[in-house]
């Protein structure tokens, strides 16, 4: 049985990252209060650790977030979103392209080849997060991740149209303050289709090339588990815009609600829902757990030969 061919997803400097056929972006939150791994990770060593880690266990990118975007998140502002993530970004930027040592003088472990994504909404941190680095020998980050596809901050169009990076293009209707407060669409996924549709042609105007777009529906942003599950049933009708689908279910409350599983029991539940959603054509899978997504994914392209 074959599985789908996925287009290839264009990031910063022209390379093509080409799913084979799946990629993993493994999460590395630079932040006190995710609602995953609850600031585990907020510390710069840590967060490097974390970074060096993931890549170890297969990760294609590392998906560096400094501000929290689970339901009921505070906006903590431009300046305290990149303090945050700054020198995790400065030290991962060097890890990726094998700079001679990193700020402490040390040299750093050697990393198979992987490209950066930064989580982010407003266009002043994908700006400075894209920007060529001063005085270093590497360019800034590979990928956008915007949890609102540029509807939080309409200054985001012109960053990506000057820098062209790979852009992870999300649908959330409300901020994530108020995003979980009882969402109600007509038809989830026309809305979805309308916002892709809208969105993808603003920004190929603005002048980024659709090569660099991959679609995110945003599972748990504005999303009930009915909508979650009405938005994976209609995955074959978001794979007719011909881009990667960029998935994150990974822990996710919509699982708790099938389940009844705790945060730290919904493990297996991610591996076994990834696995449906690979084998319906969605290329890239945001995770906490690399290495048992790594596995899961090469059992689905097993059976998928």
């Amino acid at each position: 049985m074959s599985g789908p061919t996925f287009p290839a997803w264009r990031i910063t400097g022209g390379r093509l990252l080409t799913p084979a056929p799946f990629l993993i972006a493994g999460i590395v939150n630079v932040t006190p209060d995710s609602f995953s791994d609850g600031g585990r990770f907020a510390e710069p060593s840590a967060a490097l650790d974390r970074v060096r880690d993931v890549v170890a266990q297969g990760a294609h990118m590392v998906d560096l977030g400094a501000e929290s975007t689970r339901p009921g998140a505070q906006d903590i502002g431009y300046e305290e979103e990149w303090r945050r993530l700054e020198p995790v970004l400065q030290q991962t930027l060097r890890l990726r392209d094998g700079s001679p040592a990193d700020a402490t003088g040390l040299p750093p472990r050697a990393a198979p080849p992987f490209s950066i994504s930064v989580d982010t909404f407003r266009a002043e941190t994908a700006a400075k997060a894209l920007a060529p680095c001063p005085n270093a020998p590497h360019s800034g980050a590979d990928v956008i991740n915007d949890v609102s596809g540029g509807a939080f901050d309409p200054g985001m169009d012109e960053v990506l149209a000057h820098y062209k990076p790979g852009y992870v293009l999300g649908h959330s209707p409300a901020r994530p303050d108020r995003m979980q407060r009882d969402p109600r669409y007509d038809d989830v996924v026309e809305e979805l289709l309308r916002w892709f549709t809208l969105r993808m042609n603003a920004l190929v105007k603005a002048g980024l090339p659709e090569a660099c777009i991959c679609l995110d529906p945003c599972i748990g942003f504005g999303k009930t588990p009915a909508h979650t599950l009405d938005v994976i049933a209609a995955i074959p009708r978001l794979l007719s815009f011909g881009r990667p689908l960029y998935f994150g279910i990974s822990r996710k409350s919509f699982l708790e609600a099938i389940t009844g599983q705790a945060v730290a029991d919904r493990d297996l539940s991610t591996q076994v829902t990834t696995a449906l959603l690979a084998r319906a054509g969605v290329a890239v899978h945001r995770v906490h757990q690399v290495a048992d997504t790594a596995a899961t994914l090469k059992l689905v392209r097993a059976f998928m030969r």
